[in-house]
């Protein structure tokens, strides 16, 4: 019997066994109710079949009032026997606009919000721990999305972690008087730190529901994934994870704390102005503002939250850590979506108006890549092409990049891309749109946001879950992915990877050439100084062709 199998038969007996009268309403109640000893205090769930869940535990001090854009304080332990059956309120994000594809009710939202969720096998003794770290730009997002439901990792034996980090101006403003008021001298970065405080928390708490804090993998997509290279970049995270799946990350330039650069002003400079256009002229006001009204404001101010270069947190930039091998040595599953800009259409320009006037641009701005780019993004689909463009500059290319790095080091990683389709996806012209892998990698086939293309109730489906569940959970225990469908060789000197379409395919040289053109471009562009590498590419690039690295 597969696990998920197991999970279904324990719901149902639980239920024949509470008709027929053999458990008294108390005994249920507590049979309903598992009750743990940790070092952060006792806390009582609620079983999910035989998965024990434990929602809205606290892993650091409120960040209000003068904790307000300060590092993450540990959570005093409580006191008496702590109710984990509801999830906490989702930290502070922008007030929504109108509704998308992602857009789902997150119920209550504070800014006392560095909570964290866990799901736990029944016995679960040293299992592996996965810690989740949800995406939205940094702006938006939750540790309780519909998706990101962990019963079906844990009924394969993973304990899973999902976990609320501060966001938007909240969780990265840096500002010259935050930055003199810190024991270090720096300033942004908050949301950041909030992660790496709730990976302490797990080193020190996770054993009493039943993982290995020796064996923690952290994953996480989209912003989640960018998080993940943040961590896997900072010293302040280093042992406190073994492994670290990164889906639909990107290895984008960062703001430096008090110095322009890459295109982008100083953090503090940003945090600066920011403050003028909000009329505070201080921290206390600042401080004082309503965080919800500071929030909007700030998203109306142009403010865009990332991590900040400042020497102590984030050393240098992403990729210069990389290149320098002082990243986390440890294995990674990487990859992305082949459709990743259908649903992030704001992030590609538009069509010209015939080829030659695409070819044109991209010869001007590319000068002797020219070829190179046209032969990957040719002008006799140039729709297609300008989506494949941003797609591979941001996550391709940071997926291959990532693998390579760690297999350079020594550690087998792994790489896949994700290109299934579903008939309501295809439909509405989003074939394997950015994050739609989730409910696969999660089992939630059937947990999804009101406005995303209903997945179909069939046993194909779920085979590709079952697949994608047993490769996540076998990397998370063992460092390589398992599955009895496909072998998933590591990328090594043959640059293997996996095409999930309705089954998972194993081939070698994903997108020949895609990693070389953007490792060039980007080599051009951090060689100048000046020049951002992000979404800026394609029609939207700088002009590259007199430029060397």
């Amino acid at each position: 019997m597969t696990g998920r199998c197991r999970l279904a038969a324990a719901i149902g007996g639980l239920s024949i066994l509470a008709g027929s009268g053999l458990f008294s309403a108390t005994a249920a109640a507590a049979q309903d109710r598992p009750t743990i000893t940790a070092p952060a205090g006792v806390v009582r769930g609620r079983l999910q079949g035989d998965i024990r869940v434990f929602k809205g535990l606290p892993y650091a001090a409120p960040p209000t009032g003068a904790y307000r854009w300060r590092p993450p304080m540990p959570a005093p332990v409580w006191s008496g026997v702590k109710d984990a059956a509801d999830f906490g309120p989702a930290c502070i994000q922008p007030t929504p606009g109108a509704p998308h594809i992602y857009s789902n009710s997150l119920g209550a939202t504070s800014e006392d919000c560095l909570s964290l969720n866990i799901w736990s096998p029944h016995a679960a003794r040293e299992a592996p721990v996965i810690v989740w770290i949800h995406g939205g730009s940094l702006v938006a997002g939750s540790s309780k999305e519909v998706y990101y439901d962990g019963a079906a990792w844990a009924q394969e034996g993973a304990v899973v972690v999902t976990i609320n980090y501060r966001l938007g101006v909240l969780g990265y403003l840096a500002h010259p008087d935050l930055s003199a008021e810190s024991p270090v001298g720096i300033s942004g970065n908050y949301g950041l730190m909030d992660q790496i405080q709730a990976l302490r928390w797990v080193q020190q708490n996770i054993a009493a529901f039943g993982g290995d804090p020796s064996n923690v993998t952290i994953a996480g997509e989209s912003a989640g994934g960018l998080s993940v290279l943040y961590l896997m970049t900072s010293p302040l995270a280093k042992g406190l994870f073994h492994k670290a799946i990164a889906q639909s990350a990107y290895m984008i330039s960062a703001p430096e704390l008090k110095t322009a650069a890459h295109g982008m002003p100083a953090a503090e400079t940003a945090g600066a102005t920011l403050a003028r256009n909000l009329q505070a002229p201080s921290l206390r006001v600042l401080r004082s503002m309503n965080a919800q009204t500071l929030t909007d404001a700030s998203v109306m101010a142009g403010f865009a939250p990332f991590g900040v270069v400042d020497g102590v947190v984030l050393p240098r930039q992403l990729v210069d850590t990389f290149d320098r091998g002082e990243q986390a040595t440890v294995p990674v599953l990487a990859g992305f979506n082949s459709g990743e800009i259908r649903s992030l259409r704001m992030l590609a320009p538009p069509v010209p108006g015939s080829a030659a006037e695409y070819e044109r641009i991209i010869r001007e701005k590319y000068g002797d890549l020219a070829d190179d780019f046209l032969a990957l993004y040719p002008s006799s689909n140039m729709g297609e092409s300008i989506l494949a463009t941003t797609r591979d500059a941001l996550y391709g290319w940071t997926s291959e990049r990532l693998v390579r790095s760690q297999t350079e080091r020594g550690h087998p990683s792994f790489l896949y891309l994700f290109d299934h389709g579903y008939p309501a996806m295809d439909q509405a012209g989003l074939h394997a749109f950015h994050a739609s892998e989730l409910p696969y990698v999660f089992g939630t086939l059937n947990n999804t946001p009101p406005l995303w293309p209903k997945i179909p109730d069939t046993a194909s489906e779920r085979a590709l879950s079952d697949t994608m569940i047993d490769y996540w959970i076998s990397f998370a225990r063992s460092g390589r992915p398992l599955a009895a469908q496909a072998d998933w060789p590591a990328y090594g000197s043959t640059e293997a990877y996996v095409t999930f379409r309705s089954t998972p395919i194993p081939a070698n040289d994903l997108l020949p050439g895609m990693f070389e053109l953007h490792e060039r471009a980007m080599c051009r562009r951090r060689a100048s100084g000046d020049l951002a590498w992000n979404w800026n590419t394609g029609l939207f690039s700088p002009n590259l062709g007199a430029l060397n690295c």
